[in-house]
């Protein structure tokens, strides 16, 4: 699939025609200031209240944070930009069933509190890979899962971010593409490179707020201009474009035409575009690894201050998962209802006239409504939901990744890094991993019909079956051992990567136009594909295991569920290496002298990179571990916290019972 733009500009998003409403008044222009000092104060103030000067400071801020800002990091970390452009785009395109995405959220954030955590918590890690390394044993898991993650973040998460990103500050500021996101990235990269998790969680919290505040009162404003629910529904049926036929081309009605299942989450198992059995199985298997095993989510959790809170934040976090379908799926179905020759155009030639972009507009349905439709100063206030949603999406990643660069790498080539050295590896290592995925935002645009969501979801489905089928048996079946988790890995990995590289080279097709990849490879839906992947990875991973030696109990003690509660002595995989770590640091005991200088000092205090302290003794230090490992809950608290689930839960239910 080609995807041709304007020769107007060389960065992949074209020049676009003058809209009506662009940001250029003082009103809009003030809220978004006023957003900028507000974000920056908050991550001042969260970054010069925590301690920063460790590592489990920095990247665990202590264990120390709240169930609600929690709760709206995680939602805040999870909903990027990429959605509200993504999600109203193929909401447009093909109507409600992308949000069972978004919904299916609620039920794994469950698992991830009630299971997972307690897991990771007991094993007294800070990184995924980590984990895996003290399940299994060898530091080859560890460094495939880090380097995997980072390509994840890079591939799936920073680069569509900024892509959609992108789309919206150019419609609403005509600002040049790579300036807008240099600005943005400079802003956001500031507080995540000083401040910590902490820092972020706190921004996310308000951005949270921000992004659930802006997007309703553009949903409020999207429903009276189409005249209510009942309008909407009606009129969405018949938003035909005026222009069905062009450019040589024989265009089938399907094209154009919204689907009569454009209303039902489940649609049919063979010629659905979402598939039911993918939204029931296949969704669920990618959603465990995003959810479950996700540096970016699990952290946050890592923080909390204790399992009550955890608890509470997911519950949170799952209410708010259930919104999208509201404030980002159906405003999009509202904006083709509005500007259908735009937003539903399938003539090629006329989609490069009104987007610049042959294989469809729909990615500019949010965009689109908020310029057109909003008033002056709300224009502001929606620019600054994207900004927050771009921002917390990318500031919570930049924070995890540079955790799992320097926790599950950079220590592997340097053994002996002091305590400060790491701080300042993981923060240079943001900025590479900005540059790289600016890299690779040109090939976001061209895949799965222009339909951002769908390249999203796709790539997920290729890469994280087979991680999800080994963190699922490491914790859930203690006869797993590390040479099934390997190969159980590597035969999952090369089917994803067939198939990736299958789609970026033959491309994934449109309605128009079908794609050359051989049916063998490209022709199952990739949500079934994720079935299939995460069903191979399962059988190779238990057959070595069987075939293989069991691990012994003692080294699996709090790290499985059936061990999750013994009280006898782990003897950890790296035992004899962590001895000869602790002997090397007795010898080199020399503190480090406080800077002289205000300059130095100041430049100390901004990065959190002050004097430590003395260093802990043993009875203090094994007392700082059974705190940081501790998952008890008071009874009261307990109940409150499985009371709210179970009623979490009836939701769930009831949303999927009338949409379904």
């Amino acid at each position: 699939m080609d995807s041709a733009v304007s020769p107007s500009t060389s960065s992949g998003i074209p020049e676009l025609p003058a809209l009506s409403a662009r940001i250029q008044n003082a009103a809009d222009i003030s809220v978004v200031v006023i957003y900028f000092i507000v974000v920056m104060a908050v991550g001042l103030w969260a970054m010069l209240k925590t301690n920063r000067d460790t590592v489990r400071g920095f990247f665990l801020a202590g264990r120390d944070i709240a169930w609600w800002p929690m709760g709206a990091s995680l939602f805040a970390s999870n909903i990027g930009s990429g959605h509200f452009v993504g999600l109203a785009g193929t909401g447009a395109a093909s109507g409600i069933a992308v949000a069972a995405f978004e919904s299916h959220s609620l039920l794994l954030l469950l698992v991830l509190g009630w299971f997972f955590v307690p897991i990771y918590i007991k094993a007294g890690v800070m990184t995924m890979p980590e984990y895996l390394k003290k399940r299994f044993g060898g530091k080859r898991l560890q460094i495939y899962l880090s380097i995997l993650s980072l390509f994840a973040c890079v591939a799936l998460k920073i680069s569509a971010d900024i892509f959609s990103g992108a789309i919206f500050i150019k419609l609403a500021l005509g600002l040049d593409l790579y300036l807008a996101i240099f600005i943005l990235l400079a802003i956001t990269a500031v507080y995540t490179i000083t401040g910590g998790l902490a820092s972020v969680i706190y921004t996310d919290t308000l951005q949270a707020f921000i992004m659930l505040t802006g997007s309703f009162i553009l949903m409020v404003f999207a429903f009276i201009e189409v005249g209510g629910y009942e309008s909407f529904a009606e009129k969405y049926m018949n938003a035909i474009p005026s222009v069905v036929a062009g450019d040589n081309l024989t265009i089938s009605p399907r094209c154009y035409t919204p689907q009569e299942d454009s209303f039902h989450i489940f649609r049919d198992a063979t010629t659905g575009d979402i598939p039911w059995p993918g939204t029931v199985f296949g969704m669920v298997i990618t959603a465990v690894w995003y959810w479950c095993t996700d540096q970016v989510i699990v952290q946050r959790c890592l923080c909390g201050k204790n399992m009550s809170h955890v608890k509470a934040a997911c519950i949170l976090c799952g209410y708010l998962k259930l919104l999208p379908m509201f404030l980002m799926v159906m405003p999009g179905m509202i904006s083709r209802i509005l500007y259908t020759d735009m937003v539903a155009c399938v003539v090629p030639s006329e989609c490069v006239k009104h987007c610049g972009v042959d294989v469809g507009c729909t990615n500019y349905a949010y965009p689109t409504l908020v310029l057109e439709l909003m008033p002056a100063g709300l224009r502001g206030l929606m620019l600054s939901v994207m900004l927050a949603s771009l921002m917390s999406s990318l500031t919570s990643i930049f924070n995890s990744a540079s955790t799992l660069f320097t926790i599950d790498l950079y220590t592997k080539v340097r053994k002996k890094a002091s305590e400060r050295e790491l701080l300042i590896a993981g923060r240079v290592f943001v900025i590479v991993l900005i540059v790289t995925s600016i890299l690779w935002v040109p090939l976001v645009e061209v895949s799965q019909g222009g339909q951002l969501i769908h390249y999203t979801e796709a790539i997920s489905s290729y890469l994280g079956p087979p991680i999800a089928a080994v963190f699922l048996l490491a914790i859930f079946c203690k006869r797993v051992n590390e040479q099934g988790a390997f190969w159980g890995l590597m035969v999952g990995l090369a089917m994803g990567l067939i198939r990736m590289i299958a789609e970026f080279s033959y491309g994934t097709g449109t309605c128009l136009a079908a794609s050359n990849c051989p049916k063998i490879i490209c022709g199952v839906h990739y949500l079934y594909f994720a079935i299939i992947i995460f069903s191979v990875s399962v059988l190779v991973i238990l057959g070595v295991s069987l075939l293989t030696k069991p691990i012994p109990d003692v080294h699996l003690y709090r790290l499985c569920w059936t061990l999750r509660n013994s009280t006898e002595e782990r003897i950890d995989w790296d035992t004899e290496e962590k001895k000869e770590e602790e002997a090397a640091d007795g010898i080199e005991e020399d503190p480090p002298e406080e800077p002289s200088g205000c300059l130095k000092r100041g430049y100390n205090l901004f990065c959190g990179l002050r004097k430590t302290g003395p260093k802990l003794a043993r009875e203090e230090e094994e007392a700082l571990r059974k705190k940081l490992t501790d998952t008890s809950e008071q009874p009261v608290w307990r109940s409150v916290a499985n009371a709210n689930a179970i009623f979490a839960l009836a939701v769930a239910a009831f949303y999927y019972g009338y949409f379904a």
